[in-house]
C-alpha cells in the first residue's frame, strides 16, 4: 500500500446531488425546494428566532428585573484558602499583585477577603475590601489589613 493508491472504503463516499440541471435529470424545475415561498428563493435566511409570523417567544415573555450598572464585582478569597496559601508558599504578606501572580485573580479584578475558615498565622494584607468577621479574625492572630 502506498500513498498514491489510497482509496476510501467502498460505499463511504457518496456523489453530490446536482440539482437544477434540467428536467431530464429528474432534479430540475423546483430543484427539490418545493413551490414558491421564502425558502425556495436564493439567499433565503430566516432570522434565528423567526416563528412564521407568530409573535416570537422573547417578545411574548415579560421583562423582569434589572441589572445594576454600579455593582462592583469582587473576587472572594476566604480565610481557609488564605491559610492554605501561607502553608504552601510560606508567604505572610499579600497584596493584589501577589494574588494575581498566584492565579487567584486577574489584573483588573478587585479582591475581597471573607471570613470562612480559621487563620493561625499572622498575615499582612493589602486588598480592596474585607468582611468584618475576616478583619476580626486576622487582627486576633496579630495580622493587619490595609484597604487599597
Amino acid at each position: 500500500m502506498e500513498l498514491g493508491n489510497l482509496r476510501p472504503a467502498p460505499g463511504s463516499v457518496k456523489t453530490r446531488k446536482r440539482v437544477g440541471r434540467g428536467q431530464g435529470s429528474g432534479l430540475g424545475g423546483t430543484c427539490t425546494r418545493g413551490h414558491k415561498g421564502d425558502k425556495s428563493r436564493s439567499g433565503a435566511r430566516l432570522k434565528r428566532n423567526f416563528e412564521g409570523g407568530q409573535t416570537p417567544l422573547q417578545r411574548r415573555l415579560p421583562k423582569r428585573g434589572f441589572k445594576n450598572i454600579h455593582r462592583v464585582e469582587y473576587v472572594a478569597i476566604n480565610l481557609d484558602a488564605l491559610q492554605k496559601l501561607i502553608d504552601k508558599t510560606g508567604q505572610t504578606t499579600f497584596d493584589v499583585s501577589s494574588f494575581v501572580a498566584l492565579g487567584l485573580a486577574r489584573k483588573t479584578d478587585k479582591v475581597k477577603i471573607l471570613g470562612r475558615g480559621n487563620l493561625s498565622t499572622p498575615v499582612h494584607l493589602s486588598v480592596h475590601a474585607i468582611s468584618a468577621s475576616a478583619k476580626n479574625a486576622i487582627e486576633a492572630v496579630g495580622g493587619s489589613v490595609q484597604i487599597v
